[in-house]
């Protein structure tokens, strides 16, 4: 093997020591603090050293990676399990070398770093998301409150933390009982289908320890949204630096798609999307709505280009089958992690073998039919990841034709089927 790239370092990055080993030199060691980031990214420098490969250790690798970068480094970030020690003796300093050798030789691939945009706004995207999960728990806390005091609300209303269920649990607490003036509180709907059962699910058993689990609940959950309010003020504003300085052309507009749960409370977040994909809407992919979209972009960018074909996307995603073959093993390989992008995919997909109207979830229901549920999100997830992909990087229209086309296809390559046993069989079709 011959070395294709020159003055190159390798770096095994820790939560208190940094090892740096260039070629021929003993391997240097580094504190994790600023400064001593600064004296490292000087002493590559000095070593006329170009390009940096270090291992995506956690978050540890943020700022070292854009100290570097600044410095004018040639900076790859590298997946650990590229990087995997030979037999013998595992050391900071020989991984620091070994990193450098691979690197060296052209090893190495780069893992995908998103613009600084687009960071900022996959951290505020994950925060929410953080914070709606701690959310969820505290209404878990609420419904078990309630039911120790034999309030059977949540078996009548389909979710508490509604409209009418918050205001009926903020009138508990506050000392209401009459289970008449509480079912008042709810909506018109729920009036006309269920008042009688909703009084009858409002006569409880109260207690002072379950009215206080009820109120530290309720507490809790109004602290998270007022979180959740916040993150939503920050990705307003990011969404709009990212589609500063475009406009739209476009008069008439496709009806945009509802958004059923954790809407972002962003106005014209439809908007900023298609100023910042320059008019190309992604919501005509079934599945896709302004809000997954959004996910997608924090996750992904707004650049595809960067995978070379829509197989590089899908299998970056964790989407593609992967397989590990030697000799007559044939076994199937699952990846201990993904990223995030593809469970994003994958709950569009959801939505979609749930469908009855969508060719590709009856494409999805046929799979389930054959292999199973799991290989049949999966497998419809692939083809929604490539329809973005292609969407975006070569410009197709995707129209949804429906079931009806899909079914039209399948019977057209049954009887090209036919066809070909038949002629193989030295048959005739009449």
């Amino acid at each position: 093997m011959e070395k294709i790239r020159k003055n190159v370092a390798g770096i095994d990055i820790g939560a208190r020591h940094v090892f740096v080993g260039i070629e021929s030199n003993k391997a240097k060691m580094f504190e994790t603090f600023t400064e001593d980031f600064e004296d490292l990214a000087h002493y590559l420098l000095e070593n006329k050293i170009e390009s940096v490969a270090m291992e995506a250790t956690g978050v540890y690798w943020v700022i070292l990676y854009d100290i570097l970068e600044t410095q004018g480094l040639d900076v790859w970030l590298v997946d650990g399990r590229s990087t995997r020690q030979v037999l013998g003796r595992k050391t900071d300093v020989k991984d620091c070398q070994w990193i450098q050798q691979l690197h060296s030789y052209g090893l190495l691939n780069r893992c995908f770093i998103a613009t600084e945009l687009v960071q900022e706004l996959r951290n505020y995207q994950r925060l929410r998301e953080d914070h709606i999960r701690s959310a969820s728990m505290h209404i878990n806390h609420m419904q078990k409150a309630l039911t120790l005091m034999n309030i059977r609300l949540k078996e009548v209303i389909s979710q508490i933390h509604g409209a009418s269920g918050m205001r009926i649990i903020r009138a508990i607490i506050q000392g209401e009982r009459n289970a008449e003036t509480l079912t008042a509180m709810c909506e018109d709907s729920i009036l006309k289908n269920k008042r009688d059962r909703v009084i009858k699910s409002l006569n409880g058993h109260y207690n002072s320890s379950g009215l206080f689990t009820l109120a530290q609940a309720v507490e809790c959950y109004d602290f998270y949204q007022i979180q959740i309010n916040s993150c939503d003020k920050k990705i307003d504003q990011v969404l709009l630096k990212m589609s500063s300085g475009k406009e739209l052309t476009q008069n008439k507009r496709t009806p945009r798609k509802p958004i059923r749960h954790h809407k972002p409370d962003v106005k014209n977040m439809d908007n900023y999307l298609l100023k910042i994909f320059n008019e190309k809407d992604a919501t005509v992919l079934p599945g896709i709505t302004d809000y997954n979209w959004m996910q997608l972009l924090s996750e992904l960018g707004t650049d595809l280009q960067k995978w070379k074909t829509e197989k590089h996307f899908t299998s970056w995603l964790g989407l593609a089958p992967k397989q590990h073959n030697s000799g007559k093993m044939r076994r199937n390989y699952k990846p201990k992690g993904s990223p995030k992008a593809g469970l994003i995919f994958k709950q569009a997909a959801v939505s979609l073998i749930n469908s009855k109207n969508i060719a590709l979830g009856a494409f999805g229901r046929k799979i389930r039919a054959k292999k199973g549920g799991l290989v049949a999100i999966k497998a419809v997830a692939r083809k929604l990841a490539t329809l973005y992909w292609k969407l975006f990087v070569k410009g197709l229209d995707y129209v949804e034709k429906g079931i009806k086309a899909y079914e039209e296809k399948v019977l057209i390559n049954k009887q090209k089927a036919v066809t070909r046993m038949a002629k193989e069989l030295g048959l005739s079709i009449v």
